[in-house]
């Protein structure tokens, strides 16, 4: 009789088990009701619904403007005319300094050097040229000479030659007179080479007047153009040798602003075009490009661009960050907000826009300029209804239901 309640508490424990922990499974087993039928029905049909519900977005009728397009760059200012000016020769210096931040004009004595022995150098090459040329009436005379005294001996030959054929000279007097008309020329010909030397005579002295009045000249070591001190100039006593430095002067009136454009650029920029520049002190300077590079940096592939303005007062520095904006041709534009801008799956910048039957493409843009009432952008159509709401949960293709608002812009 102990059997059956043993049987009965593992039929139990059976039934316990298969409640508590296979209740889904019992449940996925069992036939539907029509109550749960209906309910899948419906909810498939829901389902069904939202398929054909179109995904609303915000869009604008965007209309292209023409606008003046601008090449911006980020570069510096720089001096008009730097130069090093420096010693030619070996001297002391004989001069007070002048002081860095000096206005010096063109030609103003910077350095002035201890003159030395040049004063004497020249005085002695000054007198072996006026030697020199005291010889030119000597060697004159001695070819007049030479000349006169060839034109008797032909005389004398001739003459001789005559007697001979008339039988009253013997061939020795012939030979006498020939042998004299070869000693007249050799003479022409000395006195011609002593003439020639006492020219190369004067020449020289005249070269080594003029290299000992070089040298005394390059003691005064003068300004090349007005502009300022931006070193002190050599100190009174210091010894310099050629080479060594006596000043450094810049000139900053008219003022370069200097920029690199990329290549891709390059043929917008046009030489006498007006450009802008805004300094890093809020500056702001305006000129004319003077200077475009013809060959591009090696290293970077840009080209070097020059732009002139005017700096009266000196109120802009050599070395000043600047950036930019060189004007160039209009170009059509759409002013969008910054917001509108997406990337597609490539990674291209670009907005979506909706076009004919309510579907969405994408199209790239190209960034003109960037402004505080929004970005012009390039690259689309002249009218296209941009998305600005909603483009980011919608792909190339998707219809979608658009609601136009005017533009704030």
């Amino acid at each position: 009789m102990r059997i059956v309640p043993l049987i009965t508490a593992v039929l139990v424990s059976v039934l316990l088990y298969f409640i508590v922990f296979e209740r889904d499974r019992l449940m996925s087993q069992t036939p539907d009701t029509p109550k749960e039928v209906a309910v899948t029905e419906a909810s498939e049909a829901e389902d069904a619904s939202e398929t054909d519900t179109f995904v609303r977005v915000v869009a604008i009728h965007s209309k292209a403007r023409v606008i003046d397009s601008a090449v911006v760059l980020r570069g510096q200012t720089e001096a008009d005319r730097q130069v090093d000016v420096r010693a030619e020769t070996s001297a002391q210096v004989m001069s007070a300094p002048l002081r860095k931040g000096t206005m010096v004009e063109e030609g103003q004595i910077m350095c002035e050097l201890d003159p030395g022995t040049r004063q004497a150098s020249l005085a002695e090459t000054e007198a072996r040229l006026a030697e020199a040329q005291a010889r030119v009436p000597e060697t004159q005379a001695r070819l007049h000479e030479a000349i006169a005294r060839l034109e008797e001996a032909r005389i004398n030959s001739n003459a001789a030659i005559k007697l001979i054929e008339g039988g009253f000279a013997s061939e020795t007097r012939v030979a006498s007179a020939e042998a004299s008309v070869r000693a007249a020329e050799a003479s022409v010909q000395a006195a011609k080479s002593g003439l020639q030397s006492t020219q190369a005579g004067i020449q020289s002295a005249e070269a080594s007047v003029a290299a000992a009045e070089r040298e005394i000249e390059r003691l005064t070591i003068t300004a090349p153009f007005s502009g300022l001190l931006e070193s002190d100039t050599a100190e009174l006593g210091s010894l310099l040798q050629p080479g060594s430095l006596c000043a450094t002067v810049i000139r900053l009136n008219p003022i370069k602003v200097v920029g690199f454009v990329p290549e891709t650029e390059v043929n917008r920029v046009k030489i006498g075009a007006m450009a802008g520049a805004r300094l890093t002190t809020g500056q702001d300077v305006t000129g004319q490009v003077a200077f475009l590079s013809r060959s591009a940096d090696s290293t970077t592939r840009t080209f070097r661009v020059e732009i002139n303005v005017p700096n009266p007062d000196l109120a802009f520095r050599d070395g000043q960050t600047a950036e930019i904006a060189i004007a160039s041709d209009g170009a059509d534009a759409h002013l969008l907000p910054q917001s509108a801008l997406t990337l597609n799956d490539e990674g291209t910048l670009g907005v979506r826009i909706v076009v004919e039957g309510n579907t969405v493409a994408f199209v790239p843009v190209e960034l003109l300029r960037d402004s505080i009432d929004g970005i012009w952008v390039g690259g689309l159509p002249d009218q296209a209804d941009v998305i600005i709401i909603g483009q980011e949960y919608v792909v190339e293709g998707v219809k979608v239901e658009p609601v136009f608002e005017e533009p704030r812009l």
